[in-house]
């Protein structure tokens, strides 16, 4: 499915009316939240998706990754969580589908909590994820659409997951890079999402399927704002370019280019390469963040601490003079 086809689906869904709904689907944000009582907000999220990586274990502690990812670009803490799970019982052993289990309970208790329950049925192909349950006060969530002229963006981990992961399905990866790749999407977004709360910062979204391009334009069109951003300065794994110069890409990232570029003014040293990249779809990707100029240096501060190696100062959020979009230069 296509971004736009989602957008139209969801254009044409009965508008929310419960007001103790905070945030719901008027801003395509990572997860919902749900008003308790005024300290406490209830934060949900559910992602699911077919296996990025041959090994079963991985998969489920990538796929669990990716759903914790939703709940922390709100700035909220997780507590629960319910797994849903897809399988082919006549294809493949069933002990595989004990290991992606086991491998998203593991990543949830590396997390700090448990998978409480869930739901499974038979499948034509795997798929896993999790609906996370978090909380946050009400006042604290940090949303899509709140970023403001003179924001830095900060990005949290390399782009190119999902080139790495059409790679391992076509056999065109190595042991290095598949290492490498599993590293970056089974990292928990947690550290990154304690600096940010700690110092204040005004938008975060993570970059997950519509990549940094896609969830970047949802953070401007949200705001009602632009973006200035760096191509030379947005980090990217190390193979990525080289496989995307071999014509290794998936299907996802061309749509993503093809949607959203419309919607970017391109310098021209920005090659069809690092356009791709760009919009590459990823699984397990880092937060974006937007914060004032001024607490920049205590954020990328705050994210050494915690050990996030990567804190990217990639872009500004700048005034828009008519529809909100992007530009992006080589430097």
């Amino acid at each position: 499915m296509s971004p736009g086809d989602l957008g139209n689906v969801l254009c044409g869904l009965p508008p929310i009316r419960d007001p103790k709904v905070i945030v719901g689907t008027s801003t395509r944000d990572d997860a919902a939240v749900y008003r308790l009582d005024e300290e406490t907000a209830l934060v949900q999220s559910v992602d699911v998706f077919t296996p990025v990586v041959d090994d079963p274990y991985t998969f489920g502690r990538v796929a669990a990754a990716n759903s914790l990812s939703d709940i922390y670009a709100m700035g909220a803490r997780p507590i629960m969580a319910l797994s849903v799970i897809g399988f082919p019982v006549d294809k493949l052993p069933m002990s595989d589908m004990g290991e992606i289990l086991r491998g998203g309970i593991d990543k949830a208790r590396e997390a700090g909590i448990d998978v409480v329950g869930g739901h499974s049925l038979e499948d034509n192909e795997p798929k896993y994820g999790l609906c996370v349950t978090g909380v946050v006060h009400p006042d604290r969530i940090l949303r899509n659409s709140s970023a403001r002229p003179g924001d830095v963006l900060i990005l949290t981990k390399p782009l190119g997951s999902g080139v790495v992961a059409h790679a391992i399905k076509k056999g065109r990866a190595s042991e290095a890079e598949v290492r490498e790749v599993v590293e970056v999407m089974t990292r928990l977004n947690r550290d990154a999402c304690e600096a940010m709360v700690e110092v204040g910062v005004s938008a975060c979204t993570d970059v997950t399927g519509f990549g940094l391009l896609g969830h970047l334009m949802e953070m401007v069109q949200g705001a009602g704002h632009s973006a200035r951003i760096l191509a030379s300065r947005v980090p990217v794994l190390g193979s990525v370019r080289p496989l995307v110069r071999e014509g290794v890409c998936p299907g996802g990232t061309r749509k993503n280019l093809d949607f959203y570029g419309v919607h970017v003014d391109w310098e021209e040293e920005v090659d069809g390469v690092d356009r791709l990249v760009l919009a590459d779809a990823q699984t397990s990707g880092g937060l974006l963040i937007a914060v004032p100029a001024e607490r920049a240096e205590a954020l990328k501060k705050g994210l050494e601490i915690r050990g996030v190696e990567t804190r990217a100062q990639i872009g500004e959020i700048v005034p828009s003079t008519d529809e909100p979009r992007v530009y992006i230069a080589r430097e």
